[in-house]
Protein backbone atom coordinates (compact mmCIF):
# COMPACT_ATOMS: atom_id res chain seq x y z
CA UNK A 1 0.00 0.00 0.00
CA UNK A 2 0.78 3.73 -0.69
CA UNK A 3 2.01 5.56 2.62
CA UNK A 4 2.76 9.51 3.23
CA UNK A 5 5.47 9.20 6.39
CA UNK A 6 8.72 10.79 7.56
CA UNK A 7 11.68 9.17 8.54
CA UNK A 8 13.25 12.48 10.66
CA UNK A 9 11.86 15.55 12.18
CA UNK A 10 11.88 18.79 9.33
CA UNK A 11 10.36 20.81 6.68
CA UNK A 12 7.04 19.78 4.68
CA UNK A 13 10.06 18.19 2.36
CA UNK A 14 10.66 14.93 4.82
CA UNK A 15 6.91 13.85 3.60
CA UNK A 16 7.80 11.05 1.07
CA UNK A 17 4.76 8.73 -0.37
CA UNK A 18 6.48 5.28 -0.04
CA UNK A 19 4.84 1.59 -0.89
CA UNK A 20 4.45 -0.43 2.60
CA UNK A 21 2.75 -3.70 3.64
CA UNK A 22 -0.82 -3.52 4.33
CA UNK A 23 -1.58 -3.97 7.80
CA UNK A 24 -3.14 -7.15 8.99
CA UNK A 25 -6.08 -7.00 12.23
CA UNK A 26 -5.81 -9.19 14.83
CA UNK A 27 -8.47 -9.99 17.06
CA UNK A 28 -10.58 -6.90 18.69
CA UNK A 29 -9.03 -5.00 15.61
CA UNK A 30 -10.13 -3.88 11.87
CA UNK A 31 -8.26 -2.07 8.73
CA UNK A 32 -9.98 1.05 7.43
CA UNK A 33 -9.55 1.67 3.76
CA UNK A 34 -8.98 5.37 3.81
CA UNK A 35 -10.89 7.92 1.44
CA UNK A 36 -10.05 11.39 2.99
CA UNK A 37 -8.11 12.10 5.76
CA UNK A 38 -7.73 15.75 7.51
CA UNK A 39 -4.42 17.58 8.12
CA UNK A 40 -5.10 19.43 11.53
CA UNK A 41 -2.02 22.27 12.18
CA UNK A 42 -0.84 19.61 15.13
CA UNK A 43 0.21 17.19 12.22
CA UNK A 44 2.53 20.16 11.47
CA UNK A 45 4.34 20.44 14.83
CA UNK A 46 4.57 16.78 15.07
CA UNK A 47 6.43 16.57 11.91
CA UNK A 48 8.42 19.42 12.63
CA UNK A 49 9.57 18.38 15.89
CA UNK A 50 8.12 21.21 18.31
CA UNK A 51 5.09 19.24 19.84
CA UNK A 52 8.02 17.22 21.54
CA UNK A 53 5.63 13.88 21.49
CA UNK A 54 8.48 11.11 20.87
CA UNK A 55 8.27 9.41 17.89
CA UNK A 56 9.27 5.79 15.89
CA UNK A 57 10.42 6.48 12.55
CA UNK A 58 9.20 6.36 10.03
CA UNK A 59 6.19 8.24 11.61
CA UNK A 60 2.24 8.43 9.71
CA UNK A 61 0.32 11.45 10.63
CA UNK A 62 -3.47 11.48 10.45
CA UNK A 63 -5.62 11.92 13.44
CA UNK A 64 -9.27 12.06 11.34
CA UNK A 65 -9.95 10.06 8.47
CA UNK A 66 -13.01 8.16 6.87
CA UNK A 67 -13.42 5.50 4.55
CA UNK A 68 -14.58 2.17 4.52
CA UNK A 69 -14.12 -0.94 6.86
CA UNK A 70 -11.65 -3.25 4.46
CA UNK A 71 -11.11 -6.18 7.39
CA UNK A 72 -12.48 -7.21 10.23
CA UNK A 73 -10.08 -9.53 13.10
CA UNK A 74 -11.82 -12.30 14.95
CA UNK A 75 -14.01 -10.23 17.51
CA UNK A 76 -17.60 -9.48 16.60
CA UNK A 77 -18.45 -5.80 15.38
CA UNK A 78 -21.52 -3.75 14.57
CA UNK A 79 -19.75 -3.06 11.52
CA UNK A 80 -19.08 -5.49 8.50
CA UNK A 81 -16.24 -5.18 5.89
CA UNK A 82 -17.71 -2.85 2.90
CA UNK A 83 -19.42 -0.47 5.47
CA UNK A 84 -18.79 3.36 5.64
CA UNK A 85 -17.26 4.34 8.70
CA UNK A 86 -15.40 6.91 10.41
CA UNK A 87 -12.66 6.64 13.17
CA UNK A 88 -12.69 8.46 16.58
CA UNK A 89 -9.19 10.32 16.49
CA UNK A 90 -8.74 9.29 20.24
CA UNK A 91 -8.96 5.68 21.76
CA UNK A 92 -9.24 5.95 25.10
CA UNK A 93 -8.21 3.56 27.74
CA UNK A 94 -11.79 3.26 29.13
CA UNK A 95 -10.87 2.19 32.72
CA UNK A 96 -9.43 5.82 33.82
CA UNK A 97 -11.07 7.71 36.24
CA UNK A 98 -11.69 10.58 33.50
CA UNK A 99 -12.67 7.51 30.86
CA UNK A 100 -14.91 6.36 33.56
CA UNK A 101 -16.44 9.77 34.06
CA UNK A 102 -16.62 10.89 30.73
CA UNK A 103 -14.09 12.96 30.44
CA UNK A 104 -12.20 10.17 27.88
CA UNK A 105 -10.41 13.04 26.16
CA UNK A 106 -8.22 13.31 29.13
CA UNK A 107 -7.43 9.70 29.43
CA UNK A 108 -3.59 9.26 29.71
CA UNK A 109 -3.33 5.80 29.11
CA UNK A 110 -4.49 5.92 25.00
CA UNK A 111 -3.29 7.46 22.34
CA UNK A 112 -4.25 9.65 19.68
CA UNK A 113 -3.62 8.43 15.57
CA UNK A 114 -1.20 10.36 14.04
CA UNK A 115 0.59 10.97 17.11
CA UNK A 116 0.76 7.52 19.26
CA UNK A 117 -0.96 5.30 16.29
CA UNK A 118 -0.17 5.26 12.81
CA UNK A 119 -2.60 7.35 11.06
CA UNK A 120 -4.27 8.54 8.45
CA UNK A 121 -1.60 9.60 5.39
CA UNK A 122 -1.79 5.96 3.99
CA UNK A 123 -4.24 3.71 1.87
CA UNK A 124 -4.84 1.76 5.02
CA UNK A 125 -4.98 2.07 8.60
CA UNK A 126 -5.53 -0.79 11.47
CA UNK A 127 -8.02 0.61 14.12
CA UNK A 128 -9.76 -1.10 17.15
CA UNK A 129 -12.96 -1.70 16.72
CA UNK A 130 -13.76 0.51 19.94
CA UNK A 131 -13.24 3.45 17.70
CA UNK A 132 -15.16 2.78 14.25
CA UNK A 133 -18.08 5.04 13.82
CA UNK A 134 -20.90 4.46 11.31
CA UNK A 135 -21.16 6.89 8.81
CA UNK A 136 -24.52 8.06 7.03
CA UNK A 137 -24.94 7.87 3.06
CA UNK A 138 -25.65 10.97 3.11
CA UNK A 139 -22.27 12.38 4.53
CA UNK A 140 -19.48 12.17 2.21
CA UNK A 141 -15.94 10.94 2.81
CA UNK A 142 -14.52 14.23 2.92
CA UNK A 143 -17.10 16.14 5.20
CA UNK A 144 -17.03 13.04 7.44
CA UNK A 145 -12.70 13.89 7.61
CA UNK A 146 -13.04 17.70 7.46
CA UNK A 147 -15.26 17.71 10.76
CA UNK A 148 -14.18 15.54 13.46
CA UNK A 149 -11.57 17.60 15.35
CA UNK A 150 -12.68 21.17 14.09
CA UNK A 151 -16.23 20.68 14.92
CA UNK A 152 -15.44 18.79 18.46
CA UNK A 153 -12.95 20.99 19.60
CA UNK A 154 -14.94 24.19 18.72
CA UNK A 155 -17.99 22.25 20.60
CA UNK A 156 -15.83 21.68 23.51
CA UNK A 157 -14.33 24.77 23.60
CA UNK A 158 -17.42 26.69 23.51
CA UNK A 159 -20.15 25.06 24.89
CA UNK A 160 -18.17 22.48 27.15
CA UNK A 161 -15.81 24.97 28.84
CA UNK A 162 -16.99 28.21 27.61
CA UNK A 163 -20.39 27.57 28.57
CA UNK A 164 -21.90 29.15 25.69
CA UNK A 165 -25.78 29.54 25.75
CA UNK A 166 -28.42 31.72 23.81
CA UNK A 167 -27.97 35.26 23.58
CA UNK A 168 -24.25 35.54 24.59
CA UNK A 169 -21.73 36.93 22.71
CA UNK A 170 -18.78 35.69 21.88
CA UNK A 171 -15.30 36.40 19.87
CA UNK A 172 -13.86 33.95 18.11
CA UNK A 173 -10.35 34.55 16.59
CA UNK A 174 -8.84 33.44 13.31
CA UNK A 175 -12.33 32.66 11.82
CA UNK A 176 -10.51 31.56 8.35
CA UNK A 177 -8.97 28.41 10.03
CA UNK A 178 -10.39 24.89 10.31
CA UNK A 179 -11.08 25.12 13.85
CA UNK A 180 -12.39 29.09 13.16
CA UNK A 181 -14.84 28.24 11.03
CA UNK A 182 -16.61 25.20 13.15
CA UNK A 183 -16.80 27.61 15.90
CA UNK A 184 -19.32 30.22 14.11
CA UNK A 185 -21.38 27.38 12.94
CA UNK A 186 -20.92 26.11 16.39
CA UNK A 187 -21.97 29.82 18.08
CA UNK A 188 -24.59 30.40 15.71
CA UNK A 189 -26.10 26.98 16.61
CA UNK A 190 -26.47 28.28 20.12
CA UNK A 191 -27.98 31.20 19.36
CA UNK A 192 -25.08 33.87 20.20
CA UNK A 193 -23.74 36.87 18.75
CA UNK A 194 -20.15 36.43 16.78
CA UNK A 195 -17.46 38.55 16.54
CA UNK A 196 -15.00 37.07 14.37
CA UNK A 197 -11.48 37.93 13.42
CA UNK A 198 -9.45 37.71 10.14
CA UNK A 199 -6.31 38.43 8.23
CA UNK A 200 -8.81 39.93 5.20
CA UNK A 201 -11.85 41.16 3.71
CA UNK A 202 -12.58 37.60 1.84
CA UNK A 203 -12.08 35.84 4.44
CA UNK A 204 -14.42 37.96 7.01
CA UNK A 205 -16.88 37.71 4.26
CA UNK A 206 -16.54 34.21 4.03
CA UNK A 207 -16.74 34.38 8.23
CA UNK A 208 -20.10 36.63 7.37
CA UNK A 209 -21.36 34.11 5.45
CA UNK A 210 -20.90 31.22 7.96
CA UNK A 211 -23.09 33.47 10.51
CA UNK A 212 -20.38 35.79 12.11
CA UNK A 213 -22.40 38.75 13.29
CA UNK A 214 -18.98 41.44 13.55
CA UNK A 215 -15.81 41.17 11.66
CA UNK A 216 -12.55 42.40 12.54
CA UNK A 217 -9.58 42.71 10.06
CA UNK A 218 -6.91 42.56 12.18
CA UNK A 219 -4.21 43.22 9.55
CA UNK A 220 -5.77 46.08 9.51
CA UNK A 221 -7.22 47.34 12.63
CA UNK A 222 -4.26 48.39 14.94
CA UNK A 223 -6.09 46.88 17.81
CA UNK A 224 -8.62 44.66 17.42
CA UNK A 225 -9.61 44.45 21.09
CA UNK A 226 -10.32 48.34 21.18
CA UNK A 227 -12.88 47.45 17.95
CA UNK A 228 -14.48 44.59 20.02
CA UNK A 229 -14.88 46.89 22.55
CA UNK A 230 -16.55 50.12 20.64
CA UNK A 231 -18.91 47.27 18.90
CA UNK A 232 -20.07 46.16 22.57
CA UNK A 233 -20.72 49.42 23.91
CA UNK A 234 -17.34 48.84 26.26
CA UNK A 235 -18.74 45.88 27.88
CA UNK A 236 -16.75 43.22 25.99
CA UNK A 237 -17.70 40.23 25.17
CA UNK A 238 -19.08 36.52 27.40
CA UNK A 239 -16.80 34.24 25.64
CA UNK A 240 -13.58 34.28 24.01
CA UNK A 241 -12.45 31.31 21.92
CA UNK A 242 -8.28 32.15 21.56
CA UNK A 243 -6.39 29.25 19.90
CA UNK A 244 -3.19 31.40 18.51
CA UNK A 245 -1.39 32.71 21.61
CA UNK A 246 1.09 35.32 21.89
CA UNK A 247 0.71 39.20 21.97
CA UNK A 248 -3.36 37.96 20.26
CA UNK A 249 -4.02 36.25 23.67
CA UNK A 250 -2.86 38.58 25.86
CA UNK A 251 -4.83 41.80 24.00
CA UNK A 252 -7.46 39.35 23.58
CA UNK A 253 -8.22 39.50 27.74
CA UNK A 254 -9.28 43.52 27.24
CA UNK A 255 -12.26 41.81 25.13
CA UNK A 256 -13.36 40.21 28.23
CA UNK A 257 -16.97 41.26 29.87
CA UNK A 258 -17.21 41.15 33.54
CA UNK A 259 -17.29 37.34 34.70
CA UNK A 260 -16.66 36.80 31.07
CA UNK A 261 -14.93 33.77 30.08
CA UNK A 262 -11.35 33.13 28.14
CA UNK A 263 -11.15 29.21 26.61
CA UNK A 264 -7.36 29.07 25.09
CA UNK A 265 -6.90 26.00 22.78
CA UNK A 266 -3.67 26.48 21.25
CA UNK A 267 -0.87 28.68 21.09
CA UNK A 268 1.37 28.44 17.96
CA UNK A 269 2.13 32.20 18.04
CA UNK A 270 3.26 32.33 21.51
CA UNK A 271 3.39 29.89 24.25
CA UNK A 272 4.80 31.96 27.01
CA UNK A 273 2.93 35.42 27.27
CA UNK A 274 2.59 38.01 30.62
CA UNK A 275 -0.42 37.75 32.46
CA UNK A 276 -1.93 40.72 34.79
CA UNK A 277 -3.78 38.47 37.85
CA UNK A 278 -5.46 42.08 38.95
CA UNK A 279 -8.58 41.79 36.56
CA UNK A 280 -9.06 38.25 37.26
CA UNK A 281 -10.08 38.84 40.78
CA UNK A 282 -11.47 42.52 40.45
CA UNK A 283 -13.71 41.57 37.62
CA UNK A 284 -14.49 37.99 37.95
CA UNK A 285 -12.86 36.71 35.36
CA UNK A 286 -11.64 33.59 33.85
CA UNK A 287 -9.13 31.58 32.26
CA UNK A 288 -9.89 28.36 30.86
CA UNK A 289 -7.99 25.70 28.94
CA UNK A 290 -9.21 23.36 26.69
CA UNK A 291 -8.15 19.83 24.93
CA UNK A 292 -10.10 18.04 22.21
CA UNK A 293 -13.52 16.79 22.60
CA UNK A 294 -14.70 13.60 24.12
CA UNK A 295 -15.95 10.54 21.90
CA UNK A 296 -19.71 11.91 22.97
CA UNK A 297 -19.10 14.92 21.95
CA UNK A 298 -17.46 13.76 18.82
CA UNK A 299 -20.60 11.63 18.18
CA UNK A 300 -22.83 14.79 18.89
CA UNK A 301 -20.88 17.28 16.26
CA UNK A 302 -20.79 14.29 13.34
CA UNK A 303 -24.75 13.94 14.50
CA UNK A 304 -25.32 17.71 13.62
CA UNK A 305 -23.51 16.95 10.47
CA UNK A 306 -25.11 14.08 9.59
CA UNK A 307 -28.58 16.40 10.06
CA UNK A 308 -27.39 19.42 8.11
CA UNK A 309 -26.74 21.61 10.35
CA UNK A 310 -22.29 21.65 10.89
CA UNK A 311 -21.15 21.86 7.28
CA UNK A 312 -17.54 21.37 6.87
CA UNK A 313 -15.70 23.99 5.10
CA UNK A 314 -13.26 22.55 2.88
CA UNK A 315 -10.25 24.82 0.90
CA UNK A 316 -9.22 22.04 -0.88
CA UNK A 317 -7.89 18.64 -1.30
CA UNK A 318 -4.31 16.66 -2.29
CA UNK A 319 -3.50 13.53 -3.35
CA UNK A 320 -1.99 11.22 -0.49
CA UNK A 321 1.48 11.81 -3.00
CA UNK A 322 1.12 15.62 -2.60
CA UNK A 323 1.39 15.63 1.44
CA UNK A 324 4.26 17.79 1.62
CA UNK A 325 2.46 20.25 -0.75
CA UNK A 326 -0.32 20.28 1.77
CA UNK A 327 1.39 21.20 4.44
CA UNK A 328 2.83 23.81 2.61
CA UNK A 329 -0.53 25.04 1.69
CA UNK A 330 -1.57 25.05 5.44
CA UNK A 331 1.47 26.58 6.64
CA UNK A 332 0.95 29.67 4.44
CA UNK A 333 -2.47 30.26 6.23
CA UNK A 334 -3.43 31.38 2.86
CA UNK A 335 -6.26 29.16 3.14
CA UNK A 336 -10.08 29.10 4.31
CA UNK A 337 -11.48 26.10 6.20
CA UNK A 338 -9.53 22.38 5.90
CA UNK A 339 -6.96 21.15 3.54
CA UNK A 340 -7.40 17.21 2.86
CA UNK A 341 -5.56 14.47 1.75
CA UNK A 342 -7.64 11.86 -0.85
CA UNK A 343 -5.80 8.07 -0.40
Amino acid sequence: MKVSWFHRFGGPEVLVCEETRKPTPAAGEAVMRVRAVGINHVDLDVRAGTSRIPLTFPHVLGREFAGEVAAIGGEASPLKEGDRAWVSCRVPCATCEFCLSGRDNLCERGGYFGMDLPGGYAEFVKVPISSLQPLPPQVSFQDAAASQIAFGTAWHVLINRGGLRAGNTVLIQAAGSGIGSAAIQVARLAGATIFATASNEQKLQRAKALGAHHLINYSTEENFAQRVLELTSGKGVDVIMEHIGGNVFTRSLECLKTDGVIVTVGAHAGEVVPLDIIPFFRRQLRLVGSKNATVTELRTVMGFVAEGKLKPVIDRAFALADAAEAHRVVDSREIFGKILLLP
